[in-house]
């Protein structure tokens, strides 16, 4: 009998620990991605310049790039100043905006890609899509998985607690989106990858159950651990799948209608994510995403991130459009407005309740 396998795209390195920044070079010339330290880092201006200096140093042969945000502009930009200029790799150092137009740029001039995230805001660090403004409003756009993912703890420590709050948001909307693909596959018989969607599970629930805070270290590395799995989940699958469903349908629809006022990823989705779980008559499950939600300090209404409720109902009507072909709780129940109002009036009444 034959031995069936299937390779699987996933960085060559993950190391999550504290000081996991400081011999960088080392890492990255230890696991061949730049024995010669040939390499062009996209860092932002201001935290990523402070780490420059810190870094510098000890990356005698690097270039330096300052990004000035997360357009495909931007990602365009840094690929044409990168192009022909023999580097080993390009090593996107920041949060999920530089991460994902190191990504892009990478993939458009055929280097590899390394991710050293100094946040955790969402689980776009190690997934093989960018997510980039453009003239449109904001596009999704393929690329490979990063090579290397580095995630030093000290550094997340030093960060605002609120892009940790977000990364638990996004992190535990995998549950939300897996039982969106499990629904589709039952009634339109899309087919569900069942590796991509157990990693996909597995770093949503590790990060629900956790008794840990933002600030435990412990809880820190399992919501990092998570984020990386949650990538590779979708690097398995092929698209973004395991990672979103409604959830995510709701808070593209906040940033398409809402582009000046959108709140961050992580709460939109969580939010998005609780109300889809209440959608599909999972009181229980909702319920527990509102207590992990508040708890962690993230809101469960969308009054809480300066939305009304009209608003809300509004972008949660206009949320099927954002992923055109995507089955979801909300195709598949294709509520009117009204019925949306009334279902977000009976969500509401039972978490305060």
């Amino acid at each position: 009998m034959p031995v069936l396998t299937r390779l699987i795209p996933s960085p060559v390195v993950v190391d999550i620990s504290r000081g996991a920044m400081d011999d960088l070079a080392g890492l990255l010339a230890d696991q061949r991605i730049s024995a010669s330290g040939k390499l062009a880092f996209a860092i932002s201006g201001g935290s990523g310049q402070k780490l420059r200096e810190k870094l510098a140093p000890d990356l005698p042969g690097a270039d330096w790039y300052e990004v000035c945000d997360g357009t495909l502009d931007s990602a365009v930009k840094l690929a044409d100043d990168i192009k022909g200029k023999r580097y080993d790799a390009v090593v996107g150092l920041g949060g999920g905006k530089i991460i994902d137009v190191a990504k892009y740029a990478a993939a458009r001039v055929g280097l590899p890609m390394a991710a050293v995230a100094t946040n955790l805001s969402h689980d776009g660090l190690c997934s093989p899509v960018s997510i980039l403004d453009n003239d449109n409003g904001r596009g999704s756009y393929g690329v490979p998985t990063p090579i290397a993912m580095v995630i030093d703890l000290d550094v997340i420590r030093d960060a605002p607690a609120r892009f940790v709050r977000s990364g638990i948001g996004d992190a535990i909307s995998n549950i939300s989106a897996i039982a969106d693909w499990e629904l589709s596959h039952e009634i339109t018989g899309e087919p569900v990858d069942g590796l991509a969607a157990a990693m996909a599970r597995t770093a949503g629930e590790s990060v629900l159950r956790h008794p840990g805070g933002v600030g435990d270290d412990d809880f820190i590395t399992v919501l990092a651990e998570g984020l990386v799995l949650s990538g590779i989940a979708m690097s398995i699958s092929g698209d973004s799948r395991p990672s979103s469903g409604a959830c995510h349908e709701i808070s593209h629809a906040f940033d398409l209608l809402y582009p000046k006022r959108a709140a961050s990823h992580g709460e939109q989705v969580g939010i998005g994510a609780a109300f889809a779980m209440h959608l599909r008559g999972a009181s229980e499950q909702s319920g527990l995403f509102t207590e992990v939600l508040r708890r962690h300090g993230l809101p469960v209404l969308p009054e809480e991130i300066g939305f009304t409720v009209e608003e809300f109902v509004r972008a949660v009507a206009y949320a099927p459009q954002t992923r055109p072909g995507r089955f979801t709780i909300l195709e598949h129940l294709d509520l009117s407005t009204d019925q949306i109002r009334d279902a977000y009036a009976d969500y509401a009444k039972t978490i305060r309740s």
